[in-house]
């Protein structure tokens, strides 16, 4: 976005504003990125979309975010972490609202606090800070004017991004007259009104009803395969992991992990994984189990089903193939317990205490 506290220049008219750069943005009729064309969809741009390099923010004496280093391109990555955990401070350092004390945050190479970064990024905060005597389509439209685009492109932009969050049907209505939902798709189409490449989501999901969630779900999904980069804080974590399996886990200002619930999984070979198992003669494989190198224990249950508590997932289904095999064991059912982002976050939670 175009500095907001550069001099006025009365001459100016209606003529577009300009970038850092003094390039204008595309008002070619097509939705595209404004400082610049996009990157062909096939090709992976050189610079990730958002770099951390050994950031670190303090409020006073307390720390906010500590040596946090992160490389995102396109997908999402869903953040995760307890409250006070860091998210929202590195959300913002991400936005180009803060800098960073220590370190360096860039966006497609450039430094996120810098006026040219912000043409890439797209943000929604948590919270609601609107003009509420406006309608949808008026806040838009001031958005997109705020972002340097003249009238008419303006105007376009509005009504493709009021068309794209759904909500081109109430645009008319006024904002103070919003539900939590439809004020979230709102402040959505405003991060999409100049096609960034980046973009910041923080608590998307909340207050949305769940057809309305699951619309929103399908929504990232497709910016994603359009080659954008989205990063997505959220507390609805069923809901994230139906998103996607790429997180970074937060816990006090660090990160715990980064990658996909599986590879970390893999990580925590001390934690025990729970493991379902319903098969015959239940009370016999319970033996066998406990003579697995990787099992820690084995509960029988009801119904011929088996609970067992095992370290280093991929050693223990190794072993427990081969003891199906040998031991001829008729398996009706397995399943992971515990493999989700709910049991890593508590469990990353529980170790960085």
């Amino acid at each position: 976005m175009p500095d907001l506290f550069e001099p006025a220049d009365p001459r100016r008219g209606n003529r577009p504003l300009t970038d850092a750069t003094g390039t204008p943005p595309e008002t070619n009729g097509q939705f595209s990125v404004a400082v610049a064309p996009p990157p062909a969809p096939t090709a992976e741009p050189a610079a990730p979309a958002l770099l951390f390099e050994q950031v670190s923010k303090w409020y006073g004496p307390v720390i906010g975010v500590n040596q946090v280093t992160l490389e995102l391109r396109s997908g999402i990555t869903g953040l995760v972490g307890a409250n006070g955990a860091g998210k929202t401070t590195l959300l913002r350092l991400a936005a180009g609202h803060l800098r960073p004390d220590l370190g360096r945050v860039s966006v497609a190479g450039v430094t996120a606090w810098r006026a040219e970064a912000k043409w890439q990024i797209g943000y929604c905060p948590e919270t609601d800070t609107f003009y509420e005597e406006m309608s949808g389509r008026c806040f838009i439209e001031a958005m997109a004017r705020l972002s340097g685009y003249p009238r008419g492109e303006a105007r376009r932009r509005a009504a493709e991004t009021l068309e794209v969050v759904g909500m081109a049907g109430r645009a008319e209505q006024r904002l103070r007259g919003y539900s939590k939902g439809m004020r979230q798709r709102i402040k959505l189409a405003q991060a999409l009104i100049h096609d960034p490449r980046l973009l910041i989501l923080d608590e998307p999901l909340n207050g949305i009803d769940p057809v309305g969630r699951q619309e929103s779900l399908e929504l990232f999904a497709d910016l994603a395969g359009l080659g954008k980069c989205l990063l997505v804080s959220s507390h609805e974590l069923e809901e994230l992991e139906k998103l996607t399996d790429h997180v970074a886990i937060m816990a006090h200002g660090r990160l715990a992990a980064v990658g996909t619930l599986t590879q970390i999984r893999d990580l925590l070979n001390d934690h025990p994984l729970s493991i379902r198992i319903r098969c015959d003669d239940s009370r016999r494989v319970a033996r066998a189990l406990l003579d697995l190198p990787d099992v820690v224990g084995v509960d029988v249950h009801p119904e011929d089903n088996l609970v067992v508590r095992a370290c280093n997932p991929q050693g223990f289904f190794h072993d427990f193939g081969t003891l199906v095999l040998e031991e001829n064991v008729d398996v009706s059912h397995l399943e992971t317990l515990d493999d989700s982002t709910h049991a890593i976050l508590g469990y990353l939670l529980g170790k960085s205490q």
